[in-house]
């Protein structure tokens, strides 16, 4: 239990009015408990409350707070932490920070920046673990739980349901010979036994396995996984017709016409695993770089993407008709290249942070789905998105009109949802609300790692035959790190304040 410090303090910020109450001040994320989950990123989210009891909804200013992380390594040096702090301009902020070695005796504390005074104050000594570490968790329910994953997942459920008795040894060479087609197919066979990686790969462009590889080292330096095997497809379309033979392939993006076992794809995966390190956009990153507010957004539509779908050019038509409504450009001409005077020029690069500026934005397909769309939900405009036969592993518990307003395939009724929400401006801002709470509470990084361990879990329960790595397999080895793991007994969490 955090303690938080009865003392009231009333702070008003003259230049907008805002009282706060810090003692109320709301505190979750995994970053408060640090000593049993690790992440390259730990965060923790800030929801600060009026006098009333009522949640700010929005930033009551800049260098609002300060926040004090140190610990010491195993001889006694201090620990190099990298703290950030992200204004969601919400009434909400996000803290994160980044270990780069193990610490112990850690201190973490927030304050009121004006005054000094605490709002959070906690201590644990450790061991606190940096992401490269290999010490997995031995219990895989325990750390299920440590993370506050979700004991049942909709979209597992319905993807693993014919998959109740899974013999590899009956299907193995079937699969590889429906789908080892060099020129079009991607596909990697992975095996993991007594929590080591091994693979072998098929077709001409195999880079994509880079992603696979990177969440499996990564949770296996977390958890002790099961003895698995599985198909993974490296492509964007998925592989296994709806009315086809019954093969478990796992992809990162599923459709209405097939069956394949859908992840995290590996746009968001990666940047669940690289936030705070190789990656600028990520989960966190947008809700704090949303520097307009709703009032002040520009009122169009902005869409920037490649000519990956013909509704994308249809997109550029119907713009020019409505040119007070839309600020539309296509990026880059591959699919539709004959087409380029038409729909061209190609426009230059616009940060993605910059979309937020306008008030709404339109998800629309490319050659699947639009892999931007988590980014959108966490971000604070309206999205506006097409309907679609493809879907991403949580789109089944989104809800049209709570977290999106939905237009038709063919964009024929485009102009008529932004008339909408344009005339609705207090109703599409609540479904921006509850679009970022969706975000928050589904899509930010250690909801990835629960998803991909949740299915590996229940994968493992299905699978008959016995896990052995095979002959032509080459083992993924971890990189290279020196770190000491240390008995579980001896990690104790002191919280005050």
């Amino acid at each position: 239990m955090i303690f938080i410090s009865i003392l009231l303090l009333l702070i008003c910020q003259e230049s907008k009015n805002i009282e706060i109450n810090p003692s109320k001040t709301i505190f979750w994320g995994p970053g408060l408990k640090p000593d049993k989950i690790t992440m390259r990123a730990r965060y923790i989210f800030l929801q600060f409350v009026d006098l009333k009891g009522k949640n700010l909804t929005e930033s009551p200013g800049k260098d609002i707070i300060s926040v004090f992380i140190q610990g010491q390594t195993s001889i006694g040096y201090t620990c190099h932490v990298w703290t950030q702090i992200l204004d969601c301009k919400d009434g909400s902020f996000i803290v994160r920070y980044k270990l780069h070695n193990t610490c112990f005796n850690l201190k973490l504390k927030i304050k009121m920046k004006h005054n000094n005074l605490p709002i959070l104050s906690m201590e644990f000594k450790g061991p606190i673990y940096e992401e490269e570490c290999y010490c997995p968790n031995p219990s895989i329910n325990n750390w299920l739980s440590d993370l506050e994953c979700l004991k049942n997942y909709k979209q597992i459920h319905n993807d693993l349901i014919s998959f109740t008795n899974v013999n590899f040894d009956k299907i193995r060479k079937s699969i590889i010979k429906a789908y080892d087609r060099p020129g079009s197919v991607s596909l990697c066979h992975y095996v993991v036994q007594s929590n080591k990686i091994f693979r072998e790969c098929y077709g001409r462009y195999v880079g994509f396995k880079i992603f696979m590889d990177s969440i499996l080292l990564s949770i296996t330096r977390k958890v002790l996984l099961p003895d698995i095997e599985f198909f993974v497809n490296l492509g964007d379309w998925p592989l296994v017709p709806k009315e086809g033979k019954n093969y478990p392939i796992f992809s990162w993006c599923g459709s209405f016409d097939t069956k394949d076992i859908v992840m995290p794809t590996y746009d968001i995966t990666e940047s669940s695993l690289e936030a705070m390190e190789r990656v600028m956009l990520d989960m966190l990153s947008v809700q704090g770089s949303t520097d307009t507010p709703w009032k002040e957004k520009i009122e169009k539509v902005f869409w920037r993407g490649r000519d990956s779908r013909r509704e994308r050019l249809d997109l550029i038509d119907i713009s020019r008709k409505y040119p007070d409504l839309f600020n539309v450009s296509i990026t880059n001409f591959f699919f539709f290249k004959d087409e380029k005077d038409k729909y061209g020029p190609g426009q230059s690069h616009v940060s993605f942070f910059n979309f937020f500026k306008y008030k709404y934005q339109l998800n629309i397909d490319g050659t699947v789905a639009a892999y931007r769309f988590p980014y959108l939900l966490a971000g604070d405009s309206l999205v506006l998105k097409q309907d679609s036969r493809y879907y991403e592993f949580f789109y089944n518990d989104l809800i049209p009109g709570e977290h999106y307003i939905s237009v038709k395939n063919d964009l024929s009724n485009l102009i008529e949802r932004i008339m909408w929400a344009k005339e609705h401006d207090q109703e599409a801002l609540q479904i921006v609300k509850s679009a970022r709470k969706f975000a928050r509470d589904n899509l930010l990084p250690h909801n990835i790692l629960c998803y991909h361990v949740a299915l590996f879990h229940e994968w493992s329960k299905r699978l008959k035959s016995k896990i052995e790595v095979l002959h032509n397999m080459e083992e993924v080895l971890q990189p290279k790190h020196s770190c000491k793991c240390y008995n579980a007994d001896i990690t104790k969490t002191k919280e005050e304040l």
